[in-house]
């Protein structure tokens, strides 16, 4: 598996992978990444952001998944982890660990913390999660965007 910057061409294929995922887990609803206004346009979403990226995980040639980091709220050096998702054909194969790193290895060069969303229900998610070292919250932070989440995380980088 290759681990890449989006590109302009990627952007359809990861708002399919996104969008299936959320759809498989009746999460297709007001308040999660599926409506989010820039989900068919992430490379450009991404690109002009300080401090800010998205990457695809490419195998056999095709993108199977992908996750982002922007910025939160930088007066408080947090940035958030963004839509981390894998199609059903990568999952369970340890890619999630490499994006994670990729990930969390970019937050970390330029932020203090890094704050993310999900659902309880998506027990692997979550628990990919505290593996890397997120800590769950007993609520969001304040300007958060998805209202449909219950399960909210930060890991300290320092």
């Amino acid at each position: 598996m290759i681990v890449r910057e989006i590109e302009q061409q990627d952007n359809e294929v990861v708002a399919s992978i996104i969008r299936h995922s959320l759809e498989s887990v009746g999460l297709n609803i007001k308040g999660t990444a599926y409506f989010d206004p820039y989900l068919d346009k992430l490379s450009e979403y991404y690109s002009p952001l300080k401090s800010a990226a998205y990457w695809v995980a490419v195998l056999d040639g095709e993108v199977v998944g992908g996750v982002g980091i922007a910025p939160f709220s930088e007066e408080n050096g947090t940035c958030e982890l963004q839509k981390m998702y894998l199609s059903p054909k990568a999952q369970g194969k340890g890619y999630a660990n490499i994006l994670m790193e990729t990930a969390l290895d970019f937050a970390a060069r330029y932020y203090d913390c890094c704050y993310l969303e999900t659902r309880q229900q998506l027990k692997a998610a979550c628990a990919l999660y505290e593996k890397f070292g997120f800590e769950l919250l007993s609520k969001p932070l304040a300007g958060s965007e998805h209202s449909a989440m219950d399960a909210w995380y930060i890991k300290k980088f320092r």
